[in-house]
């Protein structure tokens, strides 16, 4: 008996007894493979399992991944299957609400467009909750990647703001590059493009500031909308 090439179901021999063991196990596997979404990269067994999950196995994982570096890992009828992945395999990675593709060496999140040297060209959007803190200004880490070429940022407002009767969205030297007079109420928006793609040397925070008033709290998600380019490899 051989198997398929790509997602490694079992084929039929001609003269097989139960038949229906052999086709109901590749039907199994290619429902699981089809629906091209894994729930996370695991370094080592998940505690919770579900029957047909699938999982990307990360670098220099243990236990009953060990070995299995990069794999597909299955978990069927109780117990685990590895399918080698295929240059080009794309997977909705369902914890981090990204795609990854698997370049022929590594997965790869985000990836729109490769070489095959591996260089590719990377769209993403990077989330990030503030809570805010008193004063008239409040600045995130570093979420802007070094050399991201950024497209706009978003915000929502998730706890009402207090303090400050509207706000800023901006960058150092730019408090208000992405907009500013927004609203304080829960679900109050922001959205903000740059004039003209926007290229940011070094990692970069975002800056709230206040207007009308200093902030005395809440909350907001931040949203950063980029392009990033890799070398070839």
């Amino acid at each position: 008996m051989s198997d398929t090439n790509l997602f490694r179901m079992p084929l039929l021999d001609a003269a097989q007894a139960q038949k229906h063991v052999t086709l109901n196990e590749a039907l199994t596997r290619a429902d699981a493979l089809a629906a091209t979404r894994a729930e996370t990269v695991a370094f080592s067994e998940p505690a919770a399992l579900e029957d047909g999950a699938v999982y990307i196995v990360g670098t220099a994982a243990d236990g009953a991944f060990a070995g299995q570096d990069d794999s597909l890992a299955l978990f069927l009828n109780g117990g685990w299957e590895f399918v080698v992945p295929w240059a080009g395999a794309r997977f909705w990675l369902a914890d981090e609400a990204v795609w990854a593709t698997f370049d022929g060496t590594a997965w790869v999140t985000d990836h729109v467009a490769g070489s095959p040297g591996q260089a590719a060209t990377l769209i993403r959007v990077i989330e990030h909750d503030l809570s805010i803190d008193s004063g008239s200004l409040n600045e995130t880490p570093s979420i802007i990647p070094d050399k991201a070429i950024v497209l706009g940022l978003t915000a929502r407002v998730t706890e009402e703001i207090t303090g400050a009767s509207s706000w800023s969205l901006g960058v150092a030297g730019s408090p208000d590059r992405y907009g500013s007079g927004y609203g304080t109420n829960v679900g109050a928006l922001a959205h903000g493009v740059s004039g003209q793609p926007q290229t940011y040397y070094g990692g970069t925070s975002v800056l709230l500031t206040a207007g009308g008033g200093n902030f005395t709290g809440g909350r907001v998600t931040l949203a950063v909308h980029c392009f990033e380019i890799a070398p070839p490899a």
